[in-house]
């Protein structure tokens, strides 16, 4: 018992002490500072997705971060003396938006019967199978001849039937 009320009077006395202030690097400066790099508010193109993360705990940089420039969609601050760095997903701007292409109605369902066709110059077979994804002209969908057999993967063409790949 003497060894359970010395590990109850140690647990007392840390609760009793006075907590240490913790200091962590100020993400409300991170934030302003990426926004200003980037001249774009948060949520707007060409600017940081959503804010920083509040639950982040990274030690104060001893010199001011380093934010590089925009590269695959993020911008990443880094801490070069301490070695932490994070990546903050970027909005696409509005012009990368308006050139994106529009996704074509599929022609094919979920559940459908479909007629599966390996062609070649001199040849062709075909099958019926059941799709298992929405697919338009060019998608690649899997498809299962049986419930029991392992989906395969085929190419939707424009007259509704999957072309199985690797038949030229």
């Amino acid at each position: 018992m003497t060894t359970f009320f010395r590990r109850l009077t140690l647990a007392a006395a840390a609760l009793a002490a006075p907590a240490q202030a913790q200091t962590f690097e100020n993400l409300d400066l991170l934030e302003g500072r990426v926004v200003d790099s980037l001249a774009a508010d948060i949520g707007e193109p060409g600017g940081p997705a959503r804010p920083l993360d509040r639950r982040l705990r990274l030690a104060p940089c001893p010199e001011p971060a380093v934010i590089d420039a925009p590269a695959m969609g993020a911008v990443a601050i880094r801490c070069e003396p301490l070695g932490w760095r994070i990546r903050v997903p970027l909005i696409a701007g509005a012009v990368a938006s308006a050139a994106a292409p529009v996704r074509a109605e599929p022609i094919i369902r979920r559940g459908d019967q479909v007629e599966v066709v390996a062609l070649t110059s001199s040849f062709s077979v075909s099958t019926i199978g059941t799709a298992e994804q929405d697919g338009a002209p060019g998608d690649r969908i899997r498809v299962r001849t049986d419930r029991r057999s392992a989906p395969f993967v085929g190419q939707v063409l424009a007259d509704g039937r999957v072309a199985l790949p690797g038949f030229n």
